[in-house]
C-alpha cells in the first residue's frame, strides 16, 4: 500500500483556506444584496460578474477537492516506487492551477466581493506559492506529459466497479465498431441517425439506463445508479455526440421527470415505452425569446374538453422529428405574474418522421409541425424549431394529473438535473475521443527532424489535457455517487460549468496540436471542437447556471 504524498495532502489545506475567502466573499455579496425576505433578485443582478466569477471559484475547488480524494484512493490500491503516483501528480497540477485561477479571480476586482489585501493574504503565503511554483513548474509539467505518452494516453485509472466496467467494455465496442466508422459522414452530409446505431442501441437496452427495473427498464427498483449512466454516455459521446453520445439525455429527462411527478398510470404506461426505445421522446422548454428563463415561456395551453389545447413556439428542440413523443412544458395558466407556478407539463403524442422537416395533423385538427436548425455541429440528432397550432393533448398526457396541474417546472428541474450531470458525461466522451488523437498525432507528425510530442510545449499541453479530462472524469463520477443518495443537485451544475467549457479548450489544443490538419474537414479533431461549443450552451446555459443556480445556492447558504 502507497501513502499518499505529503504534497498532495497539504493541498486540501491550501483549498480549505481558499474556501474560507470565498465564504467571506459571499457573504459580503449576501449582506449587499439583502432585500425585505432575504436577497433580493434585482440587487443580486446588480453583482452578476461578482456571483459569476464566485462559481467559478466554488466549482473549481470543488473539482480540486474530489481530485484530491480520488487521488487518495488510487494511492491506497496501486503501489508505485517513488511514492507518487500519475493520479497525485496530476491532482497537484490541478490543485495549483485551481488555487491561481481562484487567486487571480479575487485580485482582479477585490473591492467587488468585499475583499482587500488582507484577506487575500492566505494565496500569497510562502507555502502555498511555493506549491504552486513547483507544480506548475515546466520541467514538472514536461515530465508528466512524458509519463503521459509513455503510458499510450492512459490519463488515470478510472476506479470503476466490475458491473460499470463491463457497461463500459461493451459500449466501447459499439461506439468504435459502429459509431466511429459513421459519425463523419452523419456530421459531413447531415444525416439523420441511421438505424444502424438506433437499433443496436435499443438492443442494448440502452434508452432504460434511467428507468427503475419494475417499469422495464435496467435502473434497479432500489437505487439510481448514475454511474453506469455516465459511463455509456461518456463512451457514446467518445464514438460521436450528434450521432449517439445524446441519444440517452432525452430518456433520462422524461423518466425523472415522470418519476418525480408522473402518476403510477402514466409511470406503467410511458416508461416501459421510453426503456424500448419506442417511442424515441424530446424534450421541448426553450423558447425563442425565452432561452433558459423558463419562467417566461409564452406557449399557451387552454382547457378544453377532455384535455388541453397547445398554442406557441419551442425551439431547440433536440430529436423532435425522428421522436414519437414530446415533452412539454407549457403555460396552463394565464396569470403571467404567477411565473413558474403557472406552467404544467405534457406528454405530446406525434409521428415519427426522418427528414429534416415534419408536418403532422391531428384528427382533432391541431397541426404540430418542425424544422430542423442548421448548425455547426451536433449533427445527427438535429435541433428543431417546432410549432403547435390548436394541439390537442388528452386530459391524460397531463403529467402528474389534475395534482400536477401549475407543477410542471419542478418536474422539469428534476428531470433536467439528470441531464446536466449527463452532459458533463458528454463533454467527457469528446474530450477522451480528441485527447487520444492528439496523443497519437503528437507521435505521428514530426518537425525539425522529430515527432512534436518531443517538444516542451507540446508535451506540456498533454500533460494539462491529461490532467483536465481526469479531473473533469472524476468531478463527474463523485456527483453521480451523490446523486444516487439523494444529493448533489448543486454539484450537477457546477460539474456541467466545468467540464463543459473544459471540454471547449480541450478540443481547441487537440487541434492545435494537429496544426493546419486540425482544421481541414477531414480531420475528426475539427468535429470535436464545433460539437464541444453546445455543451456550454444548452441543459442550461453557463451563465444562467453560474448566476441562477449555483451563486445563488452558495449565497442562500452563507
Amino acid at each position: 500500500m502507497t501513502e499518499v504524498n505529503s504534497d498532495t495532502l497539504g493541498s486540501l489545506q491550501y483549498l480549505e483556506s481558499a474556501d474560507a475567502v470565498l465564504r467571506q466573499a459571499l457573504t459580503w455579496v449576501k449582506r449587499e444584496c439583502a432585500g425585505g425576505k432575504g436577497v433580493s433578485n434585482e440587487k443580486l443582478d446588480e453583482h452578476q460578474m461578482a456571483s459569476f466569477d464566485l462559481a467559478w471559484c466554488a466549482a473549481e475547488s470543488t473539482a480540486a477537492r474530489f481530485a484530491v480524494e480520488y487521488a487518495r484512493q488510487v494511492a491506497a490500491v496501486a503501489p508505485v516506487a517513488d511514492g507518487s503516483c500519475l493520479e497525485e501528480r496530476m491532482a497537484r497540477v490541478f490543485c495549483a492551477e485551481a488555487l491561481q485561477n481562484i487567486h487571480n479571480r479575487l485580485r482582479a476586482r477585490p473591492q467587488s466581493f468585499g475583499l482587500d489585501d488582507s484577506n487575500l493574504a492566505p494565496f500569497a503565503a510562502t507555502a502555498v506559492s511555493r506549491f504552486c511554483q513547483s507544480q506548475l513548474d515546466a520541467g514538472n509539467l514536461e515530465s508528466l506529459g512524458r509519463e503521459v505518452i509513455a503510458r499510450n494516453g492512459a490519463s488515470g485509472a478510472y476506479m470503476l466497479d466490475d458491473h460499470a466496467t463491463m457497461m463500459q467494455d461493451a459500449f466501447r465496442k459499439l461506439a468504435t465498431n459502429v459509431v466511429m466508422p459513421l459519425a463523419e459522414e452523419i456530421h459531413r452530409e447531415d444525416r439523420i441517425i441511421p438505424p444502424e446505431i438506433l437499433d443496436q442501441l435499443t438492443e442494448m437496452g440502452c434508452f432504460g439506463l434511467s428507468v427503475p427495473e419494475r417499469y422495464g427498464g435496467l435502473q434497479s427498483d432500489d437505487h439510481e445508479d448514475n454511474t453506469g449512466m455516465i459511463v455509456v454516455t461518456e463512451e457514446l459521446s467518445r464514438g460521436s455526440l450528434g450521432a449517439a453520445g445524446s441519444l440517452i439525455t432525452r430518456p433520462e429527462i422524461l423518466s425523472r421527470a415522470l418519476l418525480k411527478g408522473g402518476t403510477e398510470e402514466q409511470r406503467q404506461k410511458w416508461l416501459p415505452l421510453v426503456a424500448s426505445g419506442q417511442p424515441l421522446c424530446a424534450i421541448a422548454v426553450t423558447e425563442p425569446d425565452t432561452g433558459s428563463d423558463v419562467a417566461a415561456m409564452r406557449l399557451k395551453a387552454t382547457k378544453c374538453e377532455g384535455g388541453w389545447l397547445l398554442d406557441g413556439v419551442k425551439t431547440w428542440c433536440t430529436m423532435a422529428g425522428k421522436a414519437g413523443v414530446l415533452l412539454v412544458l407549457a403555460r396552463s395558466n394565464p396569470d403571467r405574474s404567477l411565473g413558474h407556478k403557472g406552467l404544467s407539463m405534457f406528454l405530446v403524442e406525434k409521428d415519427s418522421y426522418d427528414g429534416h422537416d415534419f408536418e403532422y395533423r391531428q384528427a382533432q385538427g391541431g397541426v404540430l409541425s418542425g424544422r430542423a436548425i442548421s448548425t455547426i455541429g451536433y449533427r445527427g440528432m438535429h435541433s428543431y424549431e417546432v410549432f403547435f397550432d390548436n394541439v390537442f393533448v388528452p386530459d391524460e398526457n397531463l403529467v402528474g394529473g389534475p395534482e400536477g396541474e401549475g407543477k410542471g417546472f419542478y418536474f422539469t428541474m428534476a428531470g433536467f438535473a439528470g441531464g446536466r450531470i449527463q452532459t458533463a458525461a458528454r463533454a467527457i466522451g469528446v474530450m477522451q475521443a480528441a485527447f487520444e488523437r492528439a496523443v497519437s498525432y503528437s507521435q505521428e507528425r514530426k518537425a525539425f527532424g522529430k515527432p512534436i510530442g518531443e517538444f516542451q510545449l507540446t508535451l506540456v499541453k498533454l500533460a494539462r489535457m491529461a490532467t483536465l479530462l481526469t479531473v473533469s472524469r472524476q468531478f463527474t463520477y463523485a456527483v453521480g455517487r451523490l446523486m444516487d443518495q439523494g444529493l448533489g443537485q448543486m454539484e450537477a451544475s457546477m460539474v456541467k460549468l466545468f467540464t463543459c467549457r473544459t471540454a471547449e479548450w480541450l478540443t481547441r489544443e487537440a487541434m492545435q496540436i494537429h496544426g493546419g490538419m486540425g482544421y481541414a474537414e477531414e480531420s475528426p479533431v475539427s468535429r470535436y471542437f464545433l460539437d464541444a461549443r453546445v455543451l456550454s450552451i444548452f441543459e442550461g446555459a453557463e451563465e444562467t447556471l453560474a448566476l441562477k443556480v449555483i451563486a445563488r445556492s452558495l449565497i442562500d447558504a452563507v
